[in-house]
């Protein structure tokens, strides 16, 4: 019997190799191409525009959502922001409804300066689907992060998709973190003179 260690490594390693990026259009982009029109794009946002990215996600994605603001922050020294303040989320919940606790702040914070980055395994969650429209209206740069089925609806809602081919939660969260890992890597290569 194979090692379940062993296994569970390759399944990771196998959804990341099968990773799909496409573009607004739905075009397929080469992975590295894609990551550095990413990173590209958050240094116009830093460096040009005096924009921010604001990160989104549900439960483990709202985790990495607060992670990568914050490293984004330390690190690449963009202005970054996520909307898990206890306050926020349960008065947004309570006076409008769950489908806003995104879609709220990025109607009132976002312009076509910004980026926003969403992260859903299943690509479907509705307060991630709501906050990709308002800031689609807003011109807005959209950044997707997705897994799980093939035609999830964020996967085409984005200027850059991020698709993992994965079925299982856990394995579409961890390779989530490890792209988000990578492109940050990436950006700190190519403009804050490496990863430290």
């Amino acid at each position: 019997m194979e090692k379940y260690y062993a296994r569970y490594i390759g399944e990771i390693k196998s959804i990341l190799e099968g990773m799909i990026v496409t573009d607004r259009s739905g075009q397929v982009v080469d992975n590295d191409e894609g990551l550095i029109r990413w990173a590209q794009k958050a240094k116009k946002v830093r460096d040009e525009d005096n924009g921010c990215i604001f990160f989104a996600g549900n439960g483990a994605s709202a985790t990495m959502a607060e992670h990568f603001s914050h490293d984004c922050f330390q690190n690449a020294r963009i202005t970054t922001f996520t909307s898990s303040e206890t306050a926020h989320l349960t008065a947004i919940g309570n006076d409008l409804s769950f489908e806003h606790i995104f879609s709220c702040r990025v109607e009132r914070l976002l312009s076509v300066n910004d980026v926003l980055v969403t992260i859903s395994s299943s690509g479907n969650s509705p307060n991630i689907i709501k906050a990709i429209e308002v800031a689609r209206k807003k011109e807005a740069f959209v950044i997707t992060l997705s897994g799980k089925s093939h035609d999830n609806k964020s996967r085409s809602m984005g200027d850059l998709n991020f698709y993992i081919p994965g079925d299982k939660y856990g394995l579409v969260e961890s390779a989530h973190a490890v792209l988000l890992h990578c492109w940050l890597d990436l950006f700190l290569d190519m403009y804050m003179g490496g990863r430290h």
